[in-house]
């Protein structure tokens, strides 16, 4: 039961409700600061809330040592304002449809938030929770229980009376199941599909990994951690070479021989081998295939490096196909690489598509890597339903992500004015200037 799609309102930038929906591959073009890094990092902040026990709406360690405050999360970061979020979940064949609704509210003086309206629906069923903050205020204010579970009432389609106020613990953005409305439930309310509806989405959602734009500089020696936590190559690529040494070591160099056979295509007539690995230290080395030079990676390109962790992940993934849908975010794939191996890179993407349960969504400035995946289209290589384009925009101070659709040649239904038409604007410049040089000294 993947996510398939989700929308922001008043998240951000973002004033307006904007909706993703997330295909096998999915690309957020705009110029700079334009918002395409907020949008695309929205799936962390929804793991946050989704896979987390903590008592918060959001678990915000969860992002890493620059995480933001809640309240910069906010449109305009009102200290009082909240951010609204909406989550889609594909169907299977025994399973209903998913959606969750919820708004999350800042309050300010308890350096704290609190989901303000909660809505699941499964199938035709929909329950609401609604936070009733004068009795919780009231309750906190006479006994001094500022940690105490907050009062919901709950609404669900079956019944024309809510149920009486009852006390919800959340874990993140929902309930924590069974959902318990204590000596406020109502005879003829039963919260078991809520319950499973809230099961279903924990276990289900994504895992959803990250690779940011700046990627680790390899040194010349490494040492090997005593175990993995995972198999993602991680934000900046830091446990990238890890797994290629561990896999060395206990899976005689299954994920290295993947990497290598996409090496033959993105660094032709170079492999990349481990050496050493003594006493935990190893080195990682591009051996060339033709004369056998060896040069150790600190040496190589920064290119080289910025791709690195790219393919590691798809290699990782050849080698050990994930069992749960992956969502897998990257910002500028093509950072540091020449224009001709960003088609590459492109490729490479949709090949993970087709062998793994892996989607992405991708943000990038590569007029290239867009071309590539038009082009695939074209020739009937990828449905163009399984390529998703936003534009993220700025027009009069309003913030928008509008989808641009292609068609089966490759054709796009909109294309904002200017982006992109940099080199054709440059080279009409260059040739007036030519012009107008070659006219003066004809005088």
């Amino acid at each position: 039961m993947p996510l398939i799609s989700f929308t922001v309102e008043n998240y951000r930038c973002f004033a307006k409700p904007q909706k993703v929906e997330l295909r096998p591959i999915t690309v957020v073009l705009g110029r700079n600061n334009s918002g395409k890094s907020a949008l695309v990092r929205t799936p962390l902040l929804l793991q946050a809330g989704i896979r987390t026990t903590s008592r918060s709406p959001f678990d915000l360690d969860q992002l890493g040592d620059e995480a933001p405050d809640f309240r910069h999360l906010v449109y305009g970061s009102r200290p009082h304002g909240s951010i609204r979020l909406g989550l889609e979940f594909a169907s299977g064949p025994a399973d209903d449809a998913r959606s969750v609704d919820v708004t999350v509210q800042n309050i300010d003086e308890w350096q704290d938030q609190v989901v303000r309206q909660l809505t699941v629906t499964s199938g035709s069923a929909t329950t609401t929770l609604t936070w009733l903050d004068e009795y919780e205020l009231e309750r906190a204010e006479q006994e001094d229980k500022w940690d105490e579970p907050h009062l919901y009432v709950a609404e669900t389609d079956l019944l024309s009376n809510a149920a009486p106020p009852g006390d919800v613990v959340f874990h993140g953005l929902l309930p924590t199941t069974p959902v318990n409305f204590g000596n406020g439930w109502s005879d003829d309310w039963d919260p078991e599909e809520l319950s499973t509806s809230v099961e279903a989405i924990r276990a289900d959602f994504d895992q959803v990994r990250y690779l940011g734009p700046y990627r680790d500089k390899p040194a010349r020696v490494h040492r090997l951690p005593p175990r993995l936590s995972s198999l993602v190559v991680g934000a900046t690529g830091e446990q990238a070479l890890s797994l290629l040494a561990h896999d060395r070591l206990r899976r005689h160099g299954q994920v290295n021989q993947k990497l290598n056979e996409l090496l033959m295509h993105h660094l032709p007539g170079w492999s990349l081998q481990i050496e050493g690995l003594v006493d935990d230290l190893y080195s990682v080395v591009l051996q060339s295939r033709e004369t056998g030079l060896e040069v150790n990676l600190a040496d190589a390109g920064t290119g080289v490096a910025q791709l690195l962790p790219i393919l590691i992940q798809r290699a990782v993934d050849a080698a050990n196909p994930p069992r749960e849908p992956v969502l897998e975010i990257v910002e500028e794939p093509e950072l540091h690489l020449h224009p001709s191996a960003h088609a590459l890179v492109a490729d490479s993407f949709l090949a993970a598509t087709k062998e793994s349960k892996v989607r992405f969504l991708i943000e990038t400035h590569s007029e290239t890597f867009l071309l590539r995946l038009r082009r695939r289209v074209a020739e009937g290589v990828v449905d163009p339903e399984d390529i998703g384009i936003y534009f993220v925009e700025n027009t009069a101070g309003a913030t928008s992500a509008r989808r641009i659709r292609l068609d089966r040649l490759g054709n796009l239904d909109y294309w904002p004015r200017g982006v992109f038409a940099e080199d054709f604007e440059e080279t009409r410049a260059l040739a007036a200037a030519q012009a107008e040089r070659t006219d003066a000294d004809a005088r």
